[in-house]
C-alpha cells in the first residue's frame, strides 16, 4: 500500500538504473532519505581456486557493487537535505577469512575498505557511515541462487555439500534478523564505525590483527 507506512519497491541492486528509479519512488513517497541500509547479499560455495567468472560477477555484482549503486542512487538526496546515515552489510567473513566462502569473502572485506573510505570523505558533510558485520544470522542467504540471473549461471558446479549442510542448520539456528536490526539501530544512533553482532567471531580476528602486528616487528628487526 503505497499509502501506508511501508512501501515495497522491486529494486536488481546490480543496477545502478533499478536503484536510481528506487530512490525516485522513496522520495515521492516520502520526500527525504534519512537512512540508508544496503543489505543485499548472495554466496557461492566452494574452493576459491574452482570459482568461475559467473561467480565472481554475480557475488561481487550484488554484495560490492549493491552497496557501491545504493550509494550513488541515494547519497545526492541525503546530501540535498543537509545530513544522514548509511549502512553498508559486509559480514564477519570481512574481518577474517575462512576456507570454502572465498568468492563471498573477497566481496566483504571489499564492502568493508568502501565503507571505511567512505566514512572518512562524508563524515564532514554530517553523513555518518557504519558497515555492519554480523554472523551467522537466521536469513535466506544459502537459497541465494534462486534469483541469480540466467546469464551468470552457466559453467557454475553445484555448491559442495558437505559445506553446504553443514552451514544449514547453523543458519536455521542463526541469530534473529530483529536483534541485528536492533543493533543497528543503536550503531546509527551512535555513529558507530563498526556494527558487530556475535561476540565469538572476535578470536578469529583477533588472530588474523595479531599476524599482521607481527609481521610488522618482524619488518622492524630486519
Amino acid at each position: 500500500d503505497v499509502g501506508g507506512d511501508v512501501v515495497g519497491i522491486p529494486a536488481d541492486v546490480s543496477s545502478r538504473y533499478s536503484l536510481d528509479a528506487a530512490a525516485q519512488r522513496v522520495l515521492e513517497n516520502y520526500g527525504r532519505v534519512d537512512v540508508l541500509c544496503n543489505n543485499a547479499g548472495v554466496v557461492v560455495l566452494g574452493a576459491l581456486a574452482d570459482a568461475t567468472a559467473e561467480d565472481w560477477r554475480w557475488v561481487m555484482g550484488v554484495n560490492l557493487m549493491g552497496a557501491v549503486n545504493g550509494v550513488a542512487a541515494f547519497l545526492p538526496h541525503i546530501r540535498a537535505q543537509g545530513g544522514g546515515h548509511i549502512v553498508n552489510t559486509a559480514s564477519t567473513q570481512g574481518l577474517s577469512a575462512s576456507p570454502g566462502l572465498g568468492v563471498y569473502t573477497a566481496s566483504k572485506y571489499a564492502v568493508v575498505a568502501y565503507s571505511e573510505t567512505l566514512r572518512l570523505e562524508l563524515a564532514p558533510e554530517n553523513i555518518g557511515v557504519s558497515v555492519l558485520c554480523p554472523g551467522i544470522v537466521n536469513t535466506k542467504i544459502l537459497e541465494a541462487a534462486r534469483n541469480r540471473p540466467a546469464e551468470l549461471a552457466s559453467g557454475t558446479s553445484a555448491p559442495p555439500s558437505p559445506l553446504l549442510e553443514a552451514l544449514k542448520p547453523a543458519v536455521a539456528h542463526g541469530l534473529d534478523p530483529a536483534r541485528v536490526g536492533d543493533l543497528v539501530l543503536r550503531g546509527i544512533r551512535e555513529d558507530a564505525a563498526y556494527i558487530l553482532t556475535h561476540p565469538e567471531s572476535r578470536a578469529a580476528f583477533s588472530a588474523r590483527a595479531t599476524a599482521i602486528e607481527s609481521a610488522y616487528d618482524e619488518l622492524g628487526r630486519s
